[in-house]
């Protein structure tokens, strides 16, 4: 399965940057090793693999389930380290799986708005990535997308096309919570770390996280 992985991020690689004007700012920021949370807004069907383009690490992720329905396609999904997730409720075992992946030092990506946005702006996060944080203790590196909205369907994905840029935060850890999580302190968290990501995007981009949530 990782010949999928390492053929599938060579490929992006070369779409990147011979069909686009990709930037990636950041990247000394990236740890390099050790387990590790990616929080990303999301544009574009493009996302997934422009973040593993970009990154130096080996990266697991999750996606919807209905990408898993055709044979083919869910065998490159999960040669590409991809679970599925039920968006319409808690999906505990998606939340299983990504923790025990940290808990092996593993990197994840995590779209923490659960969809792509309609709109470039920035759509409040879903509860989720608050518990992956504060109950695996894993650093959180943010990062702002902007450019992906201009790749229309997943024809284009291949083919870019337009100005594209990546920039990475500094990672940084959250603070531990004993007890029960209930989910009004996890959409807290889940808004923290999304504000760390809309910290990294032009005013344009960051939607409900404009005028609405402080992350200081």
């Amino acid at each position: 399965m990782d010949i999928i992985y390492g053929s599938g991020v060579a490929l992006a690689r070369i779409c990147f940057s011979v069909f686009s004007k990709c930037k990636v700012e950041g990247t000394e920021s990236i740890p390099p090793r050790g387990p590790l949370i990616v929080a990303a807004n999301h544009l574009s069907n493009a996302d997934p693999a422009l973040v593993m383009a970009s990154l130096n690490r080996r990266l697991y992720s999750l996606a919807k389930q209905g990408l898993f329905e055709n044979p083919l396609t869910s065998i490159i999904m999960k040669g590409m380290g991809t679970h599925p997730v039920n968006r319409e409720g808690n999906d505990l075992g998606a939340l299983r799986w990504a923790l025990n992946l940290l808990d092996q030092d593993k990197a994840i990506l995590i779209f923490p708005e659960g969809k792509r946005s309609r709109n470039a702006a920035l759509e409040r996060s879903r509860p989720g990535i608050g518990y992956i944080a504060l109950r695996s203790q894993a650093p959180v590196l943010p990062i702002a997308i902007t450019g992906t909205e201009n790749i229309p369907g997943m024809w284009r994905v291949a083919f870019p096309l337009c100005g594209i840029t990546v920039k990475i935060g500094q990672p940084f850890t959250l603070p531990y919570i004993e007890g029960k999580l209930n989910r009004s302190l996890l959409q807290q968290v889940s808004d923290i770390i999304m504000g760390r990501v809309s910290d990294l995007l032009p005013p344009s981009y960051r939607g409900f996280y404009g005028t609405t949530i402080t992350t200081k």
